[in-house]
Formats: structure tokens, C-alpha cells, sequence
């Protein structure tokens, strides 16, 4: 077999491996779990979460998880734990402890500490008889048969398995909440995703100039007008509000329609009823009417009347594409 072929075999033997521990975590769902959601859902405190080692690492990601889908939550290693950042856990406070074997040696020492103090502690562990199982009040279970390492030893399907219950415990919460796109918009303000939950068209459109004519405009106001406003399209306006629109397409059509175009007007040429947006409305949304569309610009309205155009470009710009 050529390295190659081996090498797509041992990848493919991996996620195997892994898919099939994930799989079998359905069965693992119990009335524990669904408890230990429950009172994390009614705690007035935050989630601690805690672990040593690849279990540290995953912890540090269902801890942002559980921040960015609305359950306030702190990462809190275990080592450090206990040479003083216990003083990071309040009285309200739930603490998750997060161990394959449940009984590492920083974990055996930590556990009566976390047991001395009022705070429930969760376990997420594949030993439910380790001293991390028996003394947690509720055991996530995520066992898995075998790592996807060929010695067995290198964290990869346990650490898998660990960060799969996190995410599921995650988005139980998020759904006990009623948290929605909006509330998810708050946490996310930054980057393309955050755009799109809460950049609207006028935020867009009005750094834009505002290309306009009225329908008797000649041909050649309406040709100035697109060009020194620079979005390829002009809005034809009547008192204020929009009936049509000329385009560089609009353009290019009329000189191979007509040999002579002295007297046409924006109103001879305008295509009618374009499509247009409110203000108001998401700029993702903007970006799916151009898209069904075929087009490259959008004309926007607020409370009736014509309030400026948004481009493809603008979208693009902004990450939103």
C-alpha cells in the first residue's frame, strides 16, 4: 500500500473510531443528564468548569460555548485550583469537573475541596465508578470503548466524547431559555457572523450617496447621475417616493434599442417596480433578494419614501458575503 493509501486509511479508521463513540453517546442521554441541565437552568450562580490536561483544553471551550449561547460561565484549571483559584467559586455557583478516568491524581485532590463547600459538582467522565463519579451529584456520562491513538493512550475520542456532551449541554440550556438569534447577536457583535445577526441596510446605505432623477430627467442626467454617484444605478423618484429605476443594464439596452436617444427620458428607459428593501430590514436579507435576483444593488425605502441605495460591494465589504 502507497503512503498515500495508508495514510487516507488511518484518517478514515479515525473518524470511524470517532463517529461511532459519538453515536453511541445517544444512549448514554439519561435522566441525570437531563436533571443536571435543569439545575443548572435554575442556579442563580455561573458554571465553573474545571479539568486537567486535553480535558482543560475542551473545558475552556464549553465554557465560551455556554457564554455565547446565554449561561454565564468561567474556566478554572484544576491544578491551578488548588494553589488558590478556588476563591473563584461564589456560593451560587455550579461546578463541572471534567475527567476521562475521574481519578488523575489533581483530581483526586480537588474533589473533596469542591465537596467541602456547598456548590453541586457535575461530573463529565467515561468512569462513572472513579472517585470523580462517586462523588459528583450528577454524572455526564462520556465513555467511550477506545481512543482513535493505536496505543490507546493519546486523549482523541474521550476528548471528543467530552467536548460532544458539552455542546449538548449547551444547547439544552440555550433552548430552556427561549435564546434566540437576537439575544445570540449581543454576545457575537464582531466578525462576518456577528454582521449578519445585526447589521441593517441602513447602516449600510447611509454612507452611500443617493442617486435620484424624476422621470422627465433626459437621458443624459440620468448617464451623469449614475456615474458621479457611483452604485450603477439611479432611483427615478415622484414626489418622493420610487417608481423605477435605471441601471447600467438599463443603459447598455437603450443604445442598442435606439440610434437615437436625444429626447428619451429616465421615465422611457426606467425598468418599473424594482425591487427595493426597508431601512430597517437586516443587510443578510438584502443580500438574499440580490442574490434570487441576479442583482447587484437595491434600492431602500423608510416609511414610503426613497432613502438611498445598498450594493453588493457594500455586502462584500462588510464581510456579510
Amino acid at each position: 500500500m502507497s503512503n498515500n493509501e495508508a495514510i487516507k486509511a488511518v484518517a478514515k479508521e479515525v473518524i470511524e473510531i470517532e463517529s461511532s463513540a459519538i453515536s453511541h453517546l445517544k444512549s448514554l442521554i439519561d435522566d441525570e443528564f437531563s436533571s443536571a441541565v435543569e439545575y443548572i437552568f435554575n442556579s442563580n450562580g455561573r458554571v465553573i468548569i474545571t479539568g486537567i490536561g486535553k480535558s482543560a483544553i475542551i473545558a475552556t471551550k464549553i465554557v465560551a460555548t455556554l457564554n455565547s449561547t446565554g449561561t454565564p460561565a468561567v474556566f478554572m484549571h484544576a491544578a491551578d485550583a488548588i494553589h488558590g483559584d478556588l476563591g473563584t467559586i461564589q456560593k451560587e455557583d455550579v461546578v463541572i469537573c471534567i475527567s476521562k478516568s475521574g481519578n488523575t491524581p489533581e483530581i483526586k485532590v480537588l474533589v473533596p475541596l469542591l465537596k467541602n463547600g456547598t456548590n453541586k459538582l457535575i461530573a463529565i467522565t467515561s468512569n462513572r465508578d472513579s472517585i470523580l463519579g462517586q462523588q459528583s451529584d450528577f454524572v455526564l456520562n462520556a465513555y467511550v470503548e477506545k481512543e482513535a491513538c493505536p496505543n490507546n493512550l493519546a486523549p482523541t475520542t474521550s476528548t471528543t466524547a467530552q467536548l460532544v456532551i458539552g455542546d449538548a449541554l449547551a444547547i439544552c440550556l440555550l433552548n430552556l431559555r427561549g435564546f434566540t438569534s437576537k439575544d445570540f447577536a449581543k454576545y457575537h457583535p464582531g466578525g462576518a457572523l456577528g454582521k449578519k445577526l445585526y447589521l441593517r441596510v441602513r447602516d449600510i446605505s447611509s454612507a452611500n450617496m443617493k442617486p435620484q432623477v424624476n422621470s422627465g430627467a433626459d437621458v443624459r442626467e440620468v448617464i451623469v447621475e449614475i456615474s458621479e454617484k457611483m452604485l450603477g444605478a439611479t432611483a427615478v423618484i415622484e414626489e418622493g417616493r420610487i417608481v423605477g429605476v435605471v441601471t447600467d443594464g438599463d443603459i447598455r439596452r437603450m443604445l442598442n434599442r435606439y440610434d437615437n436617444i436625444n429626447g428619451l427620458t429616465a421615465g422611457d428607459i426606467m425598468s418599473k417596480n424594482p425591487k427595493s428593501i426597508n431601512a430597517d430590514a437586516m443587510a443578510v436579507d438584502a443580500m438574499e433578494i440580490m442574490e434570487k435576483n441576479s442583482i447587484s444593488q437595491l434600492l431602500v425605502e423608510e416609511d414610503g419614501e426613497y432613502a438611498g441605495v445598498i450594493h453588493l460591494h457594500d455586502l462584500i465589504k462588510e464581510g456579510i458575503i
